[in-house]
């Protein structure tokens, strides 16, 4: 086997400036929320019941930085916000769609090998 480069990783190469949320726990499920168009934040939270208001908040700013979702403030009373995926948010799709096609595939075993891990490392006294 060879050793590995210690130069592979270039700092000046795009990919440190990859979006790393986007393998959070929330921002594929969000993209998978605005696929059909723009929606309100408490539509957003509907099948996201689990998340908190404020991991939302931070999820979805973390994903207007990076360009991935476009927010609109209408100014009306009381104030209505939207948000709906941009162009480049729209692209994360097909990479949403591949991972949830991996996971269909492979969750059996990744939960098996989870299960055989702590059944291994599981201490004498437990």
């Amino acid at each position: 086997m060879t050793d590995l480069d210690p130069e592979m990783f270039d700092p000046m190469c795009p990919s440190s400036a990859m979006p790393f949320q986007i393998g959070d726990k929330w921002t594929g499920m969000v993209v998978l929320c605005l696929e059909g168009g723009p929606r309100r934040f408490t539509e957003i939270r509907v099948p996201l019941r689990a998340v908190t208001p404020k991991v939302l908040t931070q999820t979805l700013r973390a994903m207007e930085r990076d360009g991935l979702v476009v927010r609109t403030a209408y100014p009306e009373n009381p104030p209505r916000v939207e948000y709906e995926l941009s162009a480049l948010g729209r692209s994360l799709l097909t990479l949403v769609e591949a991972a949830r096609a991996w996971s269909s595939e492979h969750l059996p075993a990744l939960l098996a090998a989870r299960q055989a891990h702590k059944a291994a490392t599981a201490s004498p006294d437990s």
